[in-house]
């Protein structure tokens, strides 16, 4: 029986990671989750799954809950605590956002087995986060479905010598065959309706700008320790292959399934042998599969997250932390959808260029550039 911290617990990711874990309760055991301030949902989980463990990062909700039994935490040094609790076997990183950072951080440290699906937190501090890992022999499989598809592909090679190319796919979002300049005036209820995922909103629009797969790629730059010029992005609107490795003789493997986060996560879960759960079988007798060139007008996206790969530092910090307030200013109506780009574009060009990378140094860049990027928001709705 493994024991299993689950990190963001009230998201999508977290709901996918609970799902996998209810149908293999013979396995795994919820000690504890983390979550920010959804109590209706952290109430089933407590009444489904009894962790012993409750950490809320949100003090009012803190308080609400505290007069439950149970072990309630809010403090940053009791999450730390927990985190590297002896008793933690595996850690499920599900939080949404920068804010995983530092949890994401600790957990490198912990020499535990880690489930990632933060990417915000590699994207920003991989040069941080993976040599602590390394250090620690802290062993990091990544959830998100693109990710976890290499992870497998790459499954008994002998590592990466022999890669010659791996296309990361992109659904395309509910967008997909519009032009940006078609896009300026569509709703953020359009934005969120994503044809294959059910999502959070966050990751739901970085979907439909192709800023979530950007960021993927530097992920995968960082979590597969590739030159970026090995990977390609492809739009392949069906999210059935999720990633594909080519090998130096031609031989090209993919890894296939429905669009369904349980899946990637049953198999970062399994050990030596791969765990059950239930899940739509593919109809391969009625598959239509098609791919197209990732879209011309979001090329420049598409070459900051380059740039990012090529010299990291505190570049993807500033790339991350202008999409969320970007992101943000969208979903609260401030700005059209077309000028994400435009805020991510403005304030990525007066970026911070120093490697002297600590989570102090990275959290006071994140900080710094939010507030040149909320100026950029504000001049465009002036």
């Amino acid at each position: 029986m493994k024991n299993i911290l689950l990190l963001g617990a009230t998201g999508s990711i977290g709901d996918s990671s609970l799902s996998v874990i209810s149908q293999n309760n013979d396995l795994f055991n919820l000690i504890g989750i983390s979550f920010n301030k959804n109590i209706s949902r952290c109430e089933e989980i407590i009444s489904n799954f009894s962790p012993e463990y409750i950490h809320a990062s949100d003090k009012e909700t803190f308080l609400k809950l505290s007069n439950m039994s149970g072990n309630f935490l809010n403090e940053d040094s009791e999450l730390e605590e927990l985190i590297l609790n002896e008793r933690v076997d595996i850690i499920i990183c599900a939080t949404s956002g920068f804010s995983g950072l530092k949890a994401a951080c600790i957990a490198a440290r912990s020499g535990k087995k880690i489930l990632l699906a933060n990417k915000e937190s590699i994207v920003a501090g991989g040069d941080l986060i993976l040599p602590i890992a390394k250090k620690n022999n802290t062993q990091i499989i990544p959830i998100d479905s693109e990710h976890n598809a290499i992870f497998q592909c790459l499954s008994g090679e002998r590592g990466t010598d022999d890669v010659q190319k791996i296309i990361i796919t992109a659904s395309g979002g509910p967008f997909i065959n519009s032009s940006v300049i078609d896009l300026k005036n569509v709703t953020v209820a359009e934005a969120l309706n994503h044809p294959n995922w059910n999502m959070g909103s966050k990751v739901t629009i970085d979907s439909a700008t192709l800023v979530n797969k950007c960021l993927e790629l530097i992920e995968a730059r960082y979590l597969f320790d590739l030159d970026e010029k090995y990977f390609e992005l492809v739009v392949h609107p069906q999210s059935i292959i999720h990633s594909v490795v080519t090998y130096i003789d031609g031989s090209s493997i993919c890894q296939m399934s429905q669009p369904d986060m349980t899946v990637p996560i049953a198999h970062a879960l399994s050990g030596e042998n791969r765990i059950s759960i239930d899940f739509n079988s593919l109809d391969f007798t009625s598959l239509n599969l098609s791919f197209q060139e990732f879209p011309q007008d979001r090329m420049e996206i598409q070459d900051i997250a380059r740039e990012v790969c090529r010299n990291g530092g505190f570049l993807g910090t500033i790339f991350n932390a202008a999409n969320e307030i970007a992101v943000e200013s969208f979903l609260k109506n401030r700005i059209n959808f077309d000028k994400i780009y435009e805020v991510i574009y403005r304030t990525f060009n007066n970026n911070i260029m120093s490697n002297d990378l600590t989570i102090e140094s990275i959290n006071e860049v994140d900080q710094q550039t939010r507030i040149r990027a909320e100026k950029v928001v504000e001049s465009i709705t002036n």
